[in-house]
Formats: C-alpha cells, structure tokens, sequence
C-alpha cells in the first residue's frame, strides 16, 4: 500500500518529457489541440495553452487575414501561464494554415505573412503541398508541424524541412485521407522511417492511449474531438451533448467520390450526401449545398443542433463522457499515462532470477 501511494503522489508531480516538449519552448506536456474549423478560437486556444499543451487556432476561420491578425492578438492576450523558456515569455500557441481544395482559394500568401508578422511560434501545416510556405515561416524562426494521413508524405515533409509531423491515423476526424490504415500500424511504422518528431493523432482522448502512443514511438498526441467537448469550447452545448451521447460507431465517411474524405458525425444530413454520391459519384455540385462550411458554422455557433448540418468528429466520441476544463482534461490525461508507465505496466515485467 505504501508502494501505490509513493507511486500515486509521484504521478501527481511527474510530467513527461519528449522530443515534443524539447522542441517547442514552454511546451509543458506533449499534447496538442489540432486546428478545427468554427471550434478553434482563441477561447479554446488559451484555455489549452494555459493548461500546458499547445493550443492551435485555425488560420482559415478567420474571415480575412486582418481578422486572423486580430484573434492571434486576442489570443495571445488571454494567455496567462508563464514560461521563462518561451519567446514571448508566455506559454506558446500555434496556427493551423491549411491548403485544401475549394470553389474559391482564399488569399493563402496574405494569410501566411500575417502569421509571420504576428511572432507566432509555432504553425501547424496541412493539406496541399506547404513548400514554399514551410521556407517562408522557417525564414522567420517558426516552428513547423505537419499533418500527415500517409508515411509517404511525412517523409516528404521532413525532406521539405518541417520539424515535426502529426500521423493522423483513419480513426480522425475530419480528412484521413484515402488510405484506410489506422493509427497502430502509422505509429509503428513511423517510429522506424521518420527522424523528426511525429505526433499521434486520430482517435485520441485518453491518458491510456498517451502512454501507448508514447510506446509505439510518437512524442506526444494531437487531439481536436475531445477538446470540443470542454467547458471552454466555444460551441453550442448541443453539440457537446452530442459528442458525449455517441459512441465510436457515430461516425461516417463523405465526400469519398470526389477524393476528399472527411469523417463526420453520423446524421440524416451526411446520410444524405452519402445518398446522392452512390447516385451521383465525383459531382461535387450535387452535394456542395449539403458540406458547405457555413452550414456547420451555424450549426456550432448558433443553434447547436448536431442534426441540420455535416461536422467533423471522430471515432473518439466513445471515449468521451463528460465536459470538463481544459485543465481539468489535461491534468487527468498526464496523471493516467504517467500511472500507466509507472505502475500498471511495471508490474507486468518480471525479471527471471539468474541461473
């Protein structure tokens, strides 16, 4: 008893140490918010970067770059926990900049020199191609996270000079990529092929699956799902609900046929175009009016019903039973993969004595 008690006080004042939080100044624990569109705004962002993991802020949700400037500002303002390590002496955040397809490209090198401009510390890359972009924020100190859905183009990136790469596995939400392969085969694969830092992402809400992503290679986890439901998640209580109602069958895949998979939550809307793409495959046309972003935006931000809409949540959600703080999450994620690593499995090791 004596022995659990030690072990549990010294869970309480351990935190863990990777290539991630090396990496990034004032980085406390190896854990990252990835960027969601309508969800990452800078109440989240500071709540996670408060709580000691890297809040991230989604670039593109911002109307316009000059808004983008704004809410990084706002972000940074509400962001109190100190880092003597840090360049800003303030706990870090990132920004998502992500290159997707779309009717109408936004102003992607306006948005990037905002970011640039605005001291931002660390950038999460995703989608197309980033490599003139990657030049350009490494010119000015960045660090750089990519999110990667294949091995393939995680080496790519690290060839292109990105300092770390999240593996999203097909278990998250938003956009897997077409290469149904899940998150224990990439992680395992990935420690033997990648010389960067990598982060685990997809499916991930638990301190258990920390410790077990830390085992399989990666330096920390990247979360989106689980952060929506947190007190701090500046969405719709019905959609939160939602998130803790379902279970890890809730999910389905849409747009398939035009090559641009994304994981969504599981409503008549997403059954919908799933419909029309059996009748219709590739013609984006036909369900454009079904997965464009404003629906959701509504959905989130104004009448939180989980139903009228097509929204990106992952596998995760069977894991998700409550919604805290982030700091409440954060401290309950540390303390159970510490546990893990300390207690749970050191118990399972048993040392034959010498012949």
């Amino acid at each position: 008893r004596s022995h659990r008690i030690a072990t549990h006080r010294m869970a309480r004042r351990a935190r863990l140490r990777t290539r991630l939080t090396d990496l990034v100044p004032g980085l406390e624990h190896p854990v990252t918010q990835g960027g969601m569109h309508h969800v990452a705004y800078a109440a989240l962002v500071a709540a996670v970067s408060n709580a000691g993991a890297l809040g991230t802020l989604t670039a593109l949700t911002q109307p316009t770059p000059e808004d983008l400037r704004r809410e990084i500002a706002r972000t940074r303002a509400m962001i109190t926990r100190r880092s003597e390590k840090s360049k800003s002496g303030y706990a870090p955040f990132a920004v998502n900049f992500t290159l997707l397809p779309a009717l109408r490209p936004p102003d992607y090198e306006s948005y990037a020199r905002v970011i640039c401009e605005s001291d931002v510390e660390v950038v999460e890359t995703a989608g197309a191609n980033p490599g003139k972009f990657i030049e350009m924020f490494k010119k000015k100190g960045i660090i750089v996270i990519h999110k990667c859905t294949t091995l393939r183009h995680a080496l790519a990136a690290e060839r292109l000079g990105v300092d770390a790469v999240s593996v999203d596995g097909f278990e998250c939400a938003g956009h897997p990529g077409t290469n149904d392969v899940g998150a224990m085969v990439l992680l395992a694969k990935a420690r033997d092929v990648l010389t960067v830092p990598f982060l685990a992402c997809g499916g991930i809400g638990t301190g258990r699956q920390l410790a077990a992503a830390l085992a399989l290679g990666a330096d920390g986890v990247c979360m989106g799902t689980r952060f929506m439901a947190t007190r701090e998640a500046p969405i719709k209580d019905g959609i939160k609900r939602a998130l803790i109602a379902a279970d890890e069958n809730q999910t389905t895949l849409v747009m398939t046929t035009v090559k641009n998979h994304e994981r969504v939550y599981k409503n008549k809307v997403a059954e919908e175009v799933r419909a029309i793409e059996a009748v219709k495959p590739g013609d984006f046309g036909a369900i454009h009016h079904l997965v464009r972003g404003e629906n959701y935006r509504v959905s989130f931000q104004e009448t939180g019903d989980a139903e009228s809409s097509v929204w990106s949540a992952g596998c995760v959600m069977g894991l998700i039973d409550d919604a805290p703080s982030c700091d409440e999450l954060l401290t309950r994620i540390i303390d159970e993969a510490v546990d893990v690593m300390t207690t749970r499995l050191h118990r399972m090791i048993v040392v034959d004595a010498a012949l």
